[in-house]
């Protein structure tokens, strides 16, 4: 086994510490499929998962959120920005078997990067989405 310099150890155990350091607990991770879809997971304040996808869908972006709070008959109210300006608002009710809800809109894919932030709260629960196409 080849031993490291010290002062290469050194950097290495640091890095890796402060790196790991600066990672949220419960931070969202983007998984890209494919070209044509973009999906990103994350948690809500209360435990609750929310997931949120957009892909492309005969020149549109098709946008998909789902909260999922293995609860059902729970009232949330929520809204869908896109590129800040309020796309859809509306309240939805978690539904059996999964205790979750889905929201899907379609829009216009804007030139540029097209940013949506999926906003949905309920009694002290909020979640919080975002994802770029």
């Amino acid at each position: 086994m080849t031993k490291l310099p010290t002062r290469l150890a050194t950097a290495v155990a640091v890095t890796a510490t402060v790196g790991a350091s600066v990672l949220p607990v419960g931070t969202a991770r983007a998984l890209d499929r494919d070209d044509d879809r973009v999906e990103r997971r994350g948690f809500c304040t209360n435990g609750a998962r929310w997931d949120i996808r957009a892909e492309s869908d005969d020149g549109r972006i098709e946008v998909d959120a789902e909260i999922d709070t293995s609860r059902t008959g729970r009232r949330w109210a929520w809204v869908l920005k896109h590129n800040g300006s309020v796309s859809a608002r509306g309240t939805s009710r978690t539904r059996a078997p999964s205790g979750s809800f889905e929201v899907e809109r379609y829009s216009i894919d804007l030139s540029g990067t097209d940013t949506f932030r999926f906003r949905a709260s309920r009694k002290g629960a909020r979640c919080v989405a975002t994802i770029s196409w």
